[in-house]
């Protein structure tokens, strides 16, 4: 336990750009989450919107790392990104994360995933977060149930089958 440093004060920094794009453009990483590896343009896209968050919303998402070696190994937070989705997501944050292939099995996830869903207890107006988790994506799935989060509905999203998980304060 107590392997990861996310620090719970503010978000990426332009430094963590090539981590980020690294991370993205894995095929194993983006399996479920898009279906394809991410081009620089859209990693780029994607630091901004973190940071865009962070300045208009106050919240977003953190950088993972290792703390015995300070290695980056993913990144996770919340989110308001007004989805396309039934049923919609209106003032209910969504949580997120991604780990490089070689943080995957270790745990990270789900100790980082609960200092997150901790902080936004202190944080959110809203008695809920949510996330969307591919049907296949089986240890995403595991990492949700164990930090509390239930299956609500299934749905789609960009005509791809999801799972939205609902967890309650």
């Amino acid at each position: 336990m107590h392997s990861i440093n996310a620090s719970l004060f503010g978000g990426h920094r332009l430094d963590d750009f090539q981590n980020c794009a690294s991370l993205w453009a894995d095929p194993i990483v983006t399996r479920y989450i898009g279906g394809a590896p991410f081009s620089l343009e859209d990693s780029s896209a994607r630091l901004l919107r973190y940071a865009g968050h962070w300045s208009f919303l106050g919240f977003g998402y953190w950088v993972a790392e290792e703390k015995a070696t300070s290695a980056f190994v993913g990144e996770l937070g919340f989110a308001d990104y007004k989805r396309d989705l039934e049923p919609r997501l209106d003032d209910i944050p969504e949580a997120g994360w991604a780990f490089a292939s070689c943080a995957h099995g270790k745990g990270y996830a789900t100790e980082a995933l609960q200092a997150i869903v901790s902080w936004g207890e202190g944080q959110f107006m809203s008695s809920q977060t949510a996330c969307l988790i591919h049907p296949d994506n089986a240890p995403s799935i595991r990492v949700a149930e164990k930090c509390g989060y239930r299956e609500r509905f299934r749905t789609s999203y960009k005509g791809k089958p999801t799972i939205l998980f609902i967890r309650n304060k």
